[in-house]
């Protein structure tokens, strides 16, 4: 449909440019414009109505519309609309939040640093972890591991720990400081006959021998994701995290959960690290600690690494980073609210309700001519679409038949998202056991739209 001169879709498509957006093919269609929200619903500028089953991006946990979130910001808003934290400087929030989260983290994480998203967070990772080091007299010891598969941002720093090549292509990253190993997805990378515990081994083999081949004195830390979420929602095999962690004490590498999609409920536990027996050196939070009503991101991190920071801090006059908004008071406040939302409403429990109905209804997929693999836990999931069954062989080109499946799913009223070949979900923890069956049977007609449109040759559309 052509866009009237001077509507909201012409003038965004003369105006902005989208990220993770094919800029010439938004020229060509155009955005959908989401007017309002409420609950698991959003709305677009036609008066249309959406489940929506990605929670926005991975994050609004207390869904659309939440009108204590408003009321926060707003008694925020009108107390102390901005200060900032540099020099000394802070205000009621901040502090009331860091506290909140120490408290609530798992064990060994004390100290609390604020940035604006998952990717400045990230970012800070790598640049407290430098700093760390060149406070206790390991100025060689900077090199991070990271997945394939994994996703930590698109920052210059956190784009390289990042291991999608959708977000290096062309931006001359990773930078050199980031050593890749292999992604923990067994249905992909497991040998013929591998058990998962097999496949842990050799992963965990692997990166004993990358920290080796390196040098202990030069690999500062390993990051991941408890479960992969913008890599296609990858679970990790039996016994994963306790094998990696292993080799990571061994060889004194920091150990970094990057929880931006699954901390504060998302699995069905408040932190993923209590699902997988992690216990980091750092934790990294966003996303649904404000349910996104506000941009925010938090660093944890252990007393051991305050104490360099600090005492390098004293050395050299300040610990010279931060941003503008870092622990912004709204931001914090609104936190703190949203947190309090969760706790009151029991939402994490819910995911216990609510979780095990997705995955059971999305698992009888598994038997579908397209479908290779149904994977996730609690509220996040992923159906990976295959051209053959049996050999798992990918559509040529990746990534074609999950986007028309992806837009057929919003024809019927359902958002989710296609990374490459996988359908993703991860609908708002409020979601209830009837808005499950209704995302699956909504995605369920997309599907089988999209199995026909196969059988068709996948004529141009």
């Amino acid at each position: 449909m052509t866009a009237l001169p001077n509507s909201l879709h012409a003038r965004d498509v003369a105006y902005v440019l989208h990220p993770y957006t094919n800029a010439r093919r938004h020229e060509r269609l155009g955005p959908m414009v989401i007017d309002h929200g409420k609950g698991v619903y959003v709305y677009d500028d036609q008066g249309r109505e959406y489940i929506e089953a990605m929670a926005g991006l991975w994050s609004v946990a207390v869904g659309f519309g939440e009108q204590r979130l408003v009321d926060a910001a707003t008694r925020q808003m009108s107390k102390l609309p901005y200060y900032h934290t540099f020099s000394h400087k802070s205000h009621e929030p901040s502090i009331d939040l860091a506290e909140k989260l120490v408290k609530m983290s798992p064990d060994g994480l004390d100290h609390v640093f604020f940035t604006n998203s998952g990717s400045e967070a990230n970012d800070t990772v790598v640049k407290i972890v430098w700093y760390y080091n060149n406070a206790i007299g390991r100025p060689e010891k900077k090199k991070f591991i990271a997945r394939n598969g994994g996703y930590h941002g698109i920052t210059i720093a956190s784009g390289s720990l990042t291991g999608l090549q959708v977000n290096q292509r062309g931006f001359d990253l990773p930078l050199d400081f980031v050593r890749h190993v292999t992604c923990p997805h067994h249905y992909r990378f497991a040998e013929p006959g591998e058990s998962e515990e097999a496949f842990a081994d050799r992963l965990a083999a692997e990166l004993e021998a990358t920290i080796l081949a390196e040098g202990p004195e030069t690999v500062a830390a390993f990051i991941g994701e408890p479960v992969m979420g913008a890599g296609g929602v990858i679970v990790p095999p039996a016994t994963y995290w306790e094998k990696v962690q292993a080799v990571c004490r061994k060889y004194d590498v920091l150990v970094v959960a990057d929880e931006v999609i699954n901390g504060v409920g998302r699995i069905g536990t408040l932190f993923a690290c209590e699902t997988y027996g992690i216990k980091p050196d750092i934790l990294v939070l966003s996303k649904q600690i404000t349910s996104s009503y506000q941009p925010l991101a938090a660093v944890l991190f252990s007393d051991a690494i305050y104490q360099g920071v600090a005492d390098q801090s004293e050395r050299l006059g300040t610990f010279g980073h931060g941003f503008t908004t870092s622990g912004h008071p709204v931001a914090t406040a609104v936190a703190m609210e949203n947190l309090a939302i969760i706790e009151e409403r029991g939402l994490v429990e819910n995911v216990g309700v609510v979780g095990p109905r997705l995955q059971a209804a999305l698992r009888k997929f598994a038997d579908h001519p397209l479908v290779g693999e149904v994977r996730g836990v609690g509220l996040i999931a992923a159906i990976e679409l295959v051209a053959d069954k049996k050999t798992k062989a990918k559509f040529d080109p990746v990534g074609k038949v999950a986007l028309y499946l992806f837009e057929r799913a919003q024809e019927h009223g359902l958002i989710v998202r296609a990374i490459q070949d996988n359908i993703a979900f991860c609908p708002p923890l409020i979601v209830t056991p009837e808005q499950i069956d209704q995302i699956v049977a909504r995605f369920g007609a997309a599907l089988e739209e999209t199995e026909a449109w196969v059988a068709a040759g996948m004529p141009t559309v």
